[in-house]
């Protein structure tokens, strides 16, 4: 399986699923996506206890160009 990274528009719908109080798993069957890839996305880019899909893609965006 080849390695893609989540997109702008999959951060927003972790964010939406979220907020909605869907679980990680349901947000991860619902992308196309394995579970633990939606716990480390949430994990990574948590700012004060909460997920912002603007901070995620922008903390993405710069770890991508510092390689």
């Amino acid at each position: 399986m080849a390695y893609t990274q989540l997109t702008e528009t999959e951060r927003y719908q972790i964010f939406g699923l979220k907020e909605a109080g869907f679980t990680q798993r349901f947000i991860a069957t619902s992308l196309n996506r394995a579970p633990s890839t939606i716990s480390r996305e949430l994990r990574r880019n948590r700012e004060a206890e909460k997920y912002e899909p603007e901070q995620a893609q922008r903390k993405a965006l710069e770890r991508r160009h510092s390689k």
